[in-house]
């Protein structure tokens, strides 16, 4: 699992770690950390104070790769935040999104409804017919036994 981490020294153990904050659950999402939760990096390890990581663990909690998140925060900052969008303007387009789901959500509703509707009145007009077809045969042979 790929984690964005922050370097700092333990002055305890005389060894830097990695403080975790952020997990990536999918593509283009990712969760903050609130606690705190460090990795070790052991004693022959050495980091610039405070240096952003992005660093992928193995299950077990191994480090299966460490690298400067320089390039992946320039990424973000192009793809994100050169086109001016404040933080506001993205939750007004996720507040949008919900309520464009919402309202195809409801036509949706409403067109199954009326399809439901259509149906109904479709199988009375066939009854009908069919209730129309049965009275003629009846009225054909009453006036036919007539004559």
């Amino acid at each position: 699992m790929l984690y964005l981490a922050q370097a700092r020294k333990n002055e305890f153990l005389d060894q830097y770690q990695l403080r975790l904050l952020a997990r990536q659950e999918a593509d283009n999402l990712w969760v903050i950390i609130p606690e705190e939760a460090f990795i070790l990096l052991g004693k022959g390890n050495t980091m610039s104070e405070k240096l952003l990581v992005l660093v992928e663990l193995a299950e077990s909690g191994d480090i299966e790769k460490l690298e400067e998140a320089s390039d992946w925060v320039l990424n973000l900052v192009q793809t994100y935040l050169s086109a001016g969008m404040s933080p506001q303007d993205l939750q007004q387009e996720v507040e949008r999104a919900e309520s464009w789901r919402q309202s195809l959500t409801l036509q949706n509703q409403d067109l199954a409804r009326r399809s439901l509707e259509l149906e109904a009145r479709r199988e009375q007009i066939q009854a009908l017919e069919e209730s129309i077809k049965r009275e003629r045969n009846f009225s054909q042979r009453e006036s036919q036994g007539e004559s």
